[in-house]
């Protein structure tokens, strides 16, 4: 049978994320249902989730998430960690069996808290964490931190949505942000470390789309220490994230304007006055002319303190947005939103480069 290309709807990848403005914790049988709806976003190579306050009893250590290939690799790192920091609880993550999760990784959870004396002049708690996370990645061969943030937690792997859910036995936990990915790899490989969400400190990202820059991004990130090491591009955005609001201090809003530049043909044509948005974005991009994302993306990133949801500068991937109550949802597809929320009070696409920021209400 003759197939007309031009019927298929080459998109990849799904990601989706809910919010309580209040900072109320609900299930993650939410999330489950809303990725999971997009099932065929995916291709069976990667999916996970990421939840925020679902350590309460551990809300001031860091929570470090830790896949492990070898014995070995897990003696390594764990000397590191008993060197470097008072290890509050090591445990294995809970995890169920699930027929088509045969080959996996040892996954292992540590609540750790930095050594003061470890810690060079001037140097902050996540800024050691930062530098943990680089050392294990690059220096262990086999061990990977997949998650470092507070209160916080990464949960991935290859595998479809539902059975990943069901693994990591994501209905348990409670949190009041959640967003999930199902991915679709096209010029990366999928395996457990190359699956969404991408995580450093309490920034987590998930991501649909290409980031063409990623060379560039890359380069300038390592002039910061950063190091990339689970081979697929949308770790730049974890990183540059980091970058640009934890240690270059500007607000998320500023940060999104730096990934998502306006071209320069629309920066011309803003007010030219002093002190005028011409002069800003013109600092800006100047300013972080590496730290640009380019290529078709849309992109949610989670933090301690709120959720936000990002296209490219053109839109070429898709990303929904409705608010319900005390609830924000975001997603790929307006359906995935309608399976958790059945009449949502507002339902709207956020143009192009134009992010929606939700911030807790504390």
């Amino acid at each position: 049978m003759k197939c007309d290309l031009r019927e298929k709807d080459i998109s990849g990848c799904g990601l989706t994320g809910i919010i309580n403005k209040k900072g109320k914790r609900f299930g993650g049988s939410e999330i489950k249902k809303s990725l999971c709806l997009m099932k065929d976003r995916g291709n069976g190579l990667g999916a996970g989730f990421a939840a925020y306050g679902i350590y309460p009893e551990f809300e001031d250590c860091y929570a470090f998430h830790v896949m492990y290939d070898y014995p070995s690799s897990r003696m390594e790192a764990e000397e590191y960690f008993r060197a470097n920091y008072d290890m509050e609880r090591i445990e294995e993550i809970p995890t169920a069996p699930v027929k088509s999760i045969v080959i996996k990784p040892l996954l292992l959870r540590y609540f750790v808290k930095p050594m003061k004396d470890k810690l060079t002049p001037g140097e902050s708690e996540d800024d050691f964490v930062v530098r943990t996370v680089m050392r294990v990645n690059s220096g262990i061969e086999g061990a990977y931190i997949f998650s470092s943030g507070k209160n916080m937690g990464a949960f991935k792997g290859v595998g479809e949505p539902y059975d990943i859910a069901e693994f990591y036995r994501i209905e348990e936990y409670e949190g009041y942000i959640w967003t999930g990915h199902t991915r679709f790899p096209t010029n990366t490989p999928g395996w457990w470390g190359g699956a969404h969400p991408f995580t450093l400190l309490d920034w987590s990202i998930v991501h649909n789309g290409e980031i063409s820059s990623y060379g560039i991004n890359k380069r300038y990130l390592e002039m910061y220490g950063y190091k990339l090491t689970l081979l697929t591009d949308t770790e730049v955005v974890a990183y540059m994230l980091d970058l640009l609001v934890r240690r270059h201090g500007l607000d998320i809003r500023t940060a999104c304007s730096v990934l998502a530049a306006p071209f320069w043909k629309d920066i011309d044509r803003m007010d030219g006055g002093p002190g005028g948005e011409r002069d800003a974005y013109t600092a800006l991009r100047l300013t972080y002319g590496s730290a640009l994302l380019n290529g078709p993306f849309s992109i949610l990133f989670g933090h301690r303190n709120g959720l936000v949801g990002l296209n490219d500068r053109i839109k070429l991937r898709p990303l929904v947005a409705a608010t319900k109550g005390d609830f924000v949802y975001m997603g790929s597809e307006e359906s995935a939103i309608r399976e958790v929320c059945k009449d949502p009070g507002r339902v709207w696409a956020p143009r192009a480069g134009e992010p929606v920021i939700v911030e807790i209400e504390r």
